[in-house]
């Protein structure tokens, strides 16, 4: 003969079993959430020392030298820096991962805003799976695509794209090559940049320091060995590159900052709901034990009142 034992908890009131049971079931995915969060932070926080955007061969006084250079051999040459209509192509450095808050979508929207403005349509060589996704989805002329770029990039890892550009470039196929990525301002700071690229043209704060001195004083003899085109020519296409590694290099610096940033706003707010979670469930469970020391302290009091009706025969008020 079998007998049926009921479980304690299916005595209490059905509101409180089922009150622990949501905030248990609620609980343990956001306690799984905190340790698959706190490896993103460790990593980013290991790889942006190596990246250093602030200490690269992309340095101000590079760049502002070799303008320096195409300005003395466009004033003393001949040769001019004259384009007709632009026929962009926009080199886009996205992340090849997500979790790094609006840092792909920005960049993203970045190149679509360039584009808008362009009277002819605009190509695109993307680096990073996210940029090349979201462009597609948008249904963006893409000519090339490159991913899975190292953390810590070298300058060989960027030949490859920039002998792409550099080759549609002198191919006439673009006559204008630009680059979109985010500059690396510090650790919660990043701006979604657009530059060109191509043709090396001196920007107009190097034009105005450059184009003052020539006003100021004798105009100056420059001296090129051998001469000024073979200097050029061997300078440019690793000036190119050299413009294409401090970008990705800021834009690698921005990723990695924008998911610490999204990475330790998103733990915090885990713990912030752990503890919640926590406070409630220690208030349901107290609770329920409460309500089950309530029924045995009734449950032995009406078993008492019983023993005593049996000795004197008489009901127990």
């Amino acid at each position: 003969m079998s007998r049926n034992k009921k479980n304690k908890h299916s005595e209490s009131p059905d509101a409180q079993p089922s009150l622990l049971e949501h905030v248990s079931r609620a609980l343990q995915p956001v306690r799984n959430t905190l340790r698959w969060l706190d490896p993103f932070t460790y990593v980013d926080v290991w790889v942006m020392p190596r990246l250093n955007p602030e200490q690269n061969p992309g340095k101000e006084w590079i760049i502002y030298a070799v303008f320096s250079l195409l300005f003395a051999f466009a004033l003393y040459t001949g040769l001019g820096f004259v384009l007709g209509t632009p026929t962009p192509l926009v080199i886009v450095i996205s992340g090849d991962r997500g979790l790094a808050g609006p840092y792909n979508t920005n960049i993203v929207r970045a190149a679509m805003d360039f584009a808008a403005e362009q009277s002819v349509p605009v190509s695109y060589i993307t680096v990073g799976k996210k940029g090349r996704d979201l462009l597609a989805r948008r249904g963006a002329n893409i000519v090339a695509e490159f991913t899975d770029l190292p953390d810590v990039p070298s300058i060989l890892d960027i030949a490859a794209i920039a002998r792409t550009a550099m080759d549609d470039f002198l191919s006439e196929q673009f006559n204008e090559v630009c680059i979109a990525y985010t500059s690396f301002v510090n650790t919660l700071r990043q701006d979604p940049v657009t530059r060109r690229l191509l043709p090396l043209v001196p920007e107009q704060k190097h034009m105005g320091e450059m184009g003052s001195r020539e006003t100021r004083g004798p105009r100056p003899v420059f001296g090129f060995e051998p001469d000024a085109r073979s200097i050029l020519e061997e300078i440019l296409p690793r000036f190119t590159e050299v413009l294409l590694f401090q970008a990705l290099v800021e834009a690698l610096a921005s990723e990695h900052s924008a998911r610490m940033v999204a990475m330790r706003s998103a733990t915090e707010n885990a713990h912030a709901l752990v503890e919640d979670l926590t406070l409630r469930y220690n208030k349901a469970r107290q609770l329920a034990i409460t309500s089950e020391m309530l029924d045995i302290v009734g449950g032995a009091e009406a078993l008492s009142q019983s023993h005593r009706q049996d000795r004197t025969g008489t009901p127990a008020f």
